[in-house]
């Protein structure tokens, strides 16, 4: 049989499993196309499906808490911010973020029944406790606007902290916190939702990987949110998300495509960024790779920079670059409190 020329998608498709041991879905794909199947496991029998000399690539963003309630300064109503990607994504500035403003309410009523905010428009102000943020323009939907924060990044920060929380939908009605949304590998602070294909590892199973001979590895993907209310503006997600494949990551891909080994990578933001460097380099992820670990090497010169944080593609085309060998997608439970998203990235 001809092997697959794609990434092989693999989907749970039924919430089983507990909160400690979410399911994760196997597509048997890379046989022919024809034989795809679907395999349900544990999360803890992930290592038996892999072979030493794989490398496991996980998105490795800690999520923001983006959700932020307050008032429209001009009429005194009460909006809701959700704070859903950057205007500039290479820059990295939160301080010029995109945001969908939704009305009175909030997690606990569905986003598609909330109401509309107030009428926005440049220049319109609003409030979340001591943090202010200004609107910029509207991005052609009235929920979707680009906002800029008052003050210094330290003092967003410190507003965010002190007034933010994840974002919440109400298939989960108890209040989330915000290292609910969290996963164990969590460390740079940019996703707008969890990449909640993450919550299948643990450092148990990176343990387990270790002992195996699978190598396993991160980059960094700034996750987008998963709904807006609104089935016109939903067309238009994910919005431009940023990545960044360190040096270390890059190298161990390189290394491990050379020696025979297959890229597996966990969640779609995973896929995503890997199939954006690789088309890059035409379709070739160890040239992408290459790419990466030579632009860590002159971190001051500008052609690199788009390399290390990059916009990537907006929608999750059917991959052809072979950048990743296998990708996994972790299934939750209705009642699993520590994915907030509504959607396996």
């Amino acid at each position: 049989m001809a092997r697959c020329e794609i990434s092989c998608r693999l989907i749970t498709v039924s919430a089983v499993g507990t909160r400690t041991s979410p399911p994760f879905g196997l597509c048997a794909k890379c046989q022919s196309p024809a034989s795809a199947e679907l395999r349900h496991a544990p999360r803890t029998s992930l290592v038996e499906f892999l072979r030493p000399g794989d490398l496991v690539v996980a998105n490795d963003a800690m999520t923001l808490p983006a959700s932020l309630h307050g008032v429209h300064i001009a009429t005194g109503a009460p909006v809701e911010m959700r704070l859903a990607g950057l205007q500039a994504p290479a820059e990295g500035d939160l301080r010029k973020s995109i945001a969908v403003v939704l009305g009175t309410g909030d997690y606990r009523t569905r986003t598609e029944d909330r109401p509309a905010p107030p009428p926005l428009s440049a220049g319109d102000r609003l409030a979340f406790g001591d943090l202010r943020a200004r609107i910029i323009r509207k991005l052609g939907h009235p929920r979707l606007v680009a906002v800029a924060f008052d003050g210094s990044a330290e003092a967003l920060w410190r507003g965010l902290a002190r007034h933010g929380r994840p974002i919440q939908y109400a298939h989960v009605p108890q209040p989330l916190a915000l290292w609910d949304a969290w996963t164990s590998i969590a460390a740079v602070p940019v996703a707008f939702e969890p990449p909640s294909a993450g919550f299948v590892i643990d450092w148990a199973l990176v343990a387990a990987l270790s002992r195996r001979g699978i190598g396993f590895a991160t980059l960094t993907h700034a996750a987008g949110i998963s709904s807006t209310g609104d089935r016109e503006l939903d067309r238009r997600l994910p919005l431009d998300e940023a990545y960044r494949i360190p040096d270390a990551t890059a190298r161990a891909i390189v290394n491990t495509r050379r020696a025979g080994g297959r890229i597996v990578a966990i969640g779609t933001t995973v896929v995503r960024a890997l199939e954006h460097a690789a088309a890059r380099h035409d379709g070739d992820p160890c040239a992408a790779a290459a790419s990466c670990a030579r632009a860590t090497a002159s971190p001051t010169s500008a052609s690199a920079r788009p390399q290390r944080f990059a916009s990537s593609t907006r929608s999750s085309r059917a991959c052809t670059s072979r950048a990743a060998a296998i990708t996994i997608c972790c299934g939750r439970s209705r009642t699993t409190r520590r994915c907030a998203g509504r959607r396996s990235r």
